[in-house]
């Protein structure tokens, strides 16, 4: 296990500890995005891509909501289904 110098290593938290991080880093991405400087969106960034290996690395048979694939935004736009 690597060192981790931003919070605890996402492959030591457990499964609802996880789920609040990535929770959270969602919600303040925009504002980071937008305001912080290059070092703390490089640190955001990096945090959150590592979360989000370890997410999928626990649930690699995850199943995408129909709506969230393409054909599901082809049927939210009335397009026709090939």
């Amino acid at each position: 296990m690597a060192e981790y110098d931003n919070g605890v290593a996402p492959e030591q938290l457990d499964d609802r500890l996880l789920l609040r991080e990535l929770e959270a880093i969602h919600r303040t991405r925009h504002e980071t995005l937008l305001y912080a400087s290059d070092e703390a969106l490089r640190t955001h960034s990096s945090r959150m891509a590592a979360l989000e290996a370890e997410y999928l690395r626990r649930h690699p048979d995850r199943r995408p909501a129909a709506g969230r694939t393409r054909a599901g935004a082809r049927a939210r736009a009335g397009e026709e289904m090939v």
